[in-house]
Parts: structure tokens; sequence; C-alpha cells
């Protein structure tokens, strides 16, 4: 079983390669049992990631370990379709398990970043997958998806897959817990930018209110957006307030 002290920097996972964005995961025994569990169940990959929240959608923001092929992982990225997936949709109806061949990953049929992502998928023929929803002590949500399957597992097999994911993750927890602030520190005048941003205050009203330049204000707003890698104010905004910077 999985200690927090095994985690290690080399891997060996299913066919592709694994990516991890945890820095504290890299990949190690905590990953290799991981695909393991689903390989020892005829899945040929494992995909783990948080279920996405409004302030940061992205999936490789989101993504803890997947074995999908190179090639389809970074045009699912680069199509940013995983917050509207019909996956997330589901995800949100209910918690139990579910077995399917649909594609799952794609979005709603008709929507413009499905198109060039279906036959991406056609090519890689990831197989049936099994979907399970997890949470850890924490209430963070997850989405557990073994791939590769042609039949379905019997209600048996699939409580042992969910209980063995479970412990896994219990094992794995702390180190999955997100990093609780920005790479870099913000400066004073940063975070007092950003708390009248929040308070609805345009740049030049900032200016005024701290005595400074309006251009001074922007480069203030753009540096608290690169440290708190936002795209733009509001989301800067919602980051600070998650991190209890404001």
């Amino acid at each position: 079983m999985f200690r927090p002290t095994d985690v290690t920097g080399s891997h060996g996972l299913g066919d592709g390669d694994a990516v991890f964005q945890s820095e504290a995961l890299s990949a190690g025994p905590w990953g290799r049992e991981f695909s393991a569990l689903g390989r020892s169940h005829g899945f040929r990959n494992t995909l783990l990631a948080r279920v996405p929240k409004a302030d940061s959608p992205e999936f490789s923001a989101n993504l803890i370990l997947c074995t999908w092929p190179d090639e389809l992982r970074l045009g699912y990225e680069a199509a940013e379709v995983y917050a509207g997936s019909l996956l997330i949709a589901r995800i949100k109806q209910t918690i139990l398990p579910l077995f399917t061949h649909d594609n799952l990953f794609l979005g709603t049929p008709g929507s413009e970043a499905r198109q060039p992502l279906a036959p991406l998928f056609q090519q890689f023929e990831l197989g049936g997958s099994l979907v399970l929803n997890l949470y850890d002590r924490n209430q963070t949500q997850y989405v557990l998806v073994f791939s590769g399957r042609d039949h379905a597992p019997e209600r048996a097999e699939i409580a042992a897959l969910q209980l063995g994911a479970m412990e896994l993750l219990d094992a794995g927890v702390e180190a999955l817990v997100p990093r609780l602030g920005p790479k870099e520190k913000l400066s004073a005048r940063e975070i007092e930018c950003l708390r009248w941003s929040a308070a609805g205050k345009s740049s030049d009203e900032i200016a005024i209110i701290l005595d400074i330049s309006s251009h001074t204000v922007v480069s203030y707003l753009k540096s608290a957006m690169r440290k708190l890698e936002a795209v733009n104010r509001m989301q800067a905004v919602a980051r600070a307030c998650r991190y209890r910077l404001l």
C-alpha cells in the first residue's frame, strides 16, 4: 500500500506516458498502484482529475493522473472542453458509477469544440469506460475514469474498484491538496489594488484612492494576475479570495 513518504520522481504507467500535475506526486508508487488497479480489471488507461471549479476550469489545471497517449492528452487540453464535457455533466448528476461506450469526454452534440476532438478519440479508441465519482476527506470532488475494456464489469467488481480507488485516494490525499496560495507572493500594493478592484473600482478610481497613476495601478493588477495565473481581473480577484488574500 502507498505511503506518502514513498513518492518518487520516476514512473512506468499504462500504455502511454503518465502526467501528474501535482508537484508532490511526480508519479511514484501511488501512481503505479492507481494505474495497476485499473489494469488488474482489464482497463488499459486511467485518468484522475479534480472536478473543475468556476475559477479553474482548465483540464491541465485539474489533471492529476493520465495515461492517455500524449497526442490525445495535449489535443484535449488545447480544446478546452473539459469543464463543459458530458463527463462533468454526468458527474454532477449522480454519485453512482457508470460504465459506457459513449465518449463522455466530448462536449454536447453540435458544440464547436467537439468537432476536431471526435476523430482524435476515434484514432486512439479508448474503448469502454468506467466512471467513478470520488471525494476525499477534504470534500474535494474527483472524477476517475478507467478506459479500455469492452464488456461492463459486474456490480461486485465495480464495488471492488471503487473501494480500491477510495483507499488509494485517502492514502495520497495530503499530496493532492492544492497549494493554498500563489507560487509567487503578492506585494502589499498588488493586494491593495485587487481589493479595490473587488469593490468595483476602476483603474482610474483606484489611482485616485491610492494617490498613484492609473498606469501604475494597471501595472500592479497585471503583475497580480500573472502571479495568480489568472486571465483577467475577475479571475484574479476570485483566486485571491480563495487564497484568503483579500
